[in-house]
């Protein structure tokens, strides 16, 4: 069994913002040279997060932070001090990893799939661990 662990910085310019990085995770994966395994992204924030769907069309993601935002509003009268409560909870609601399948040396995504880091608290900078574990 081999494993190969790599810590990627991400930059994001918008306070919410899905930011594609799909073709980061790939190349990572490459650069691991292992053909079959596992790959595990994990988000050590508490105000983002890490998620799969469509990146065929960008009205997608359009809809899920506009929606995010109306069911989630950044002003509702949350008791937490710093006025990021509503990223705290968008952040629990999509999650902080993921599992990818790795089968001859690429990720198993669906045809419209991609991989994005959802930043809620912007505009940062953040990390982004991932660990490959395989053959």
């Amino acid at each position: 069994m081999k494993v190969y662990e790599k810590e990627l910085e991400i930059r994001s310019s918008r306070r919410v913002e899905f930011i594609d990085i799909t073709s980061k995770i790939l190349q990572v994966v490459k650069d691991s040279n292992i053909s079959e395994g596992l790959c595990v992204i994990f988000v050590p924030h508490t105000t983002a997060g890490v998620t799969i769907n469509e990146n065929a069309d960008p009205d997608v993601v359009f809809d899920i932070v506009k929606k995010l935002d109306s069911l989630i509003p950044r002003n509702d009268n949350y008791t937490h001090s710093e006025g990021n409560s509503d990223a705290h909870i968008k952040s629990s609601l999509i999650g902080v990893s993921l599992n990818l399948v790795i089968t001859d040396g690429k990720i198993k995504l669906g045809t419209w799939q991609g991989i994005y880091f959802c930043e809620f608290d912007g505009p940062r900078y953040r990390k982004l661990w991932i660990k490959i574990i395989g053959e």
